[in-house]
């Protein structure tokens, strides 16, 4: 199994220290780098819940914390059901993690849909049987509503050009022809063109913002006192959804430990180029 490592590792294990002496939830395990870091911190009696709607990230990371026994527990599952699942483990938290966005796995898998780098369906489902796609969505919504998906979730400036290119175009079955359509209209940008289409659609097949500040809520109510909630965020609409809410929370029972975003050092942009856009914040329960 190729080990791909996590975003701001050793920045998220400091802050999230609180779960390492009775429960630290990994609400999107990907390929298990996080958690594997938490699993190894666990101290006495403590356990680790891991949690993602992928079932191949469970498969992976299932396999990769499989020397830890009985401490470490997998579970398929929205994290929009965080309230029921740790009911199910049957643990209070004293941390919770979230390593937003696209795991690299999903990212290199053409079946997947996600990249534009080589040619796939236009699916880019998190979670195979749910039941919107992307192909749904470019294929289906109304111009007006494709636009202001383009707009809301990645700012693209061009959103309506786009858009009615798209509706021109239509039916569109393939990523890169999704990729070589967007270019021609997008207009010259610091990184590939199709960048902010694709990542608009990824995130309405999967409602990831709604979702976020729902689960930001949850996580806060679900909290022993003197426990932490740490977000590692990837675009602006996730970073500005999480503070919004960290910000929420200050104002009720919560001391927000990141004033600021913590940014990943050179360092690790250098050997891990996806590091170079997350945005880390964290929370602390204080009663």
């Amino acid at each position: 199994m190729i080990v791909h490592e996590p975003a701001m590792l050793e920045e998220a294990m400091g802050f999230l220290e609180p779960g390492y002496r009775r429960g630290f939830v990994d609400c999107t395990c990907g390929s298990g780098g996080h958690a594997e870091a938490a699993a190894e911190k666990l101290t006495g009696d403590a356990r680790l819940l891991c949690l993602d709607k992928d079932p191949e990230a469970c498969d992976r990371t299932r396999e990769r914390l499989r020397c830890f026994g009985e401490k470490v527990s997998v579970m398929r599952s929205d994290f929009r059901e965080l309230g029921r699942v740790t009911d199910e483990w049957g643990v209070e938290p004293d941390a919770f993690l979230f390593d937003l966005g696209v795991s690299t796995e999903q990212l290199l898998s053409p079946a997947r849909g996600f990249s534009f780098s080589s040619d796939g369906p236009l699916d880019m489902r998190m979670d195979p049987s749910s039941f919107l796609t992307a192909e749904e969505i470019v294929n289906r919504y109304p111009e007006t509503r494709l636009a202001e998906v383009l707009r809301k979730n990645a700012d693209e400036p061009r959103a309506r050009r786009i858009a009615r290119a798209i509706v021109r175009a239509r039916p569109l079955r393939g990523t890169a022809e999704l990729a070589e359509l967007v270019s021609r209209h997008a207009g010259r940008r610091k990184h590939h063109r199709a960048t902010k289409t694709f990542l608009a659609l990824r995130i309405e097949v999967n409602d990831e913002l709604s979702a976020l500040a729902d689960v930001l809520l949850q996580a806060a109510g679900l909290l022993r006192p003197g426990g932490r909630i740490v977000a590692i965020s990837y675009h602006s609409g996730e970073d500005r959804t999480v503070k919004i809410r960290f910000r929420e929370l200050s104002r009720s029972g919560f001391a927000v430990l990141t004033k600021k975003p913590v940014r990943p050092s050179p360092e690790e942009v250098a050997r891990n180029r996806r590091a170079r856009s997350a945005k880390m914040r964290a929370v602390e329960k204080l009663q």
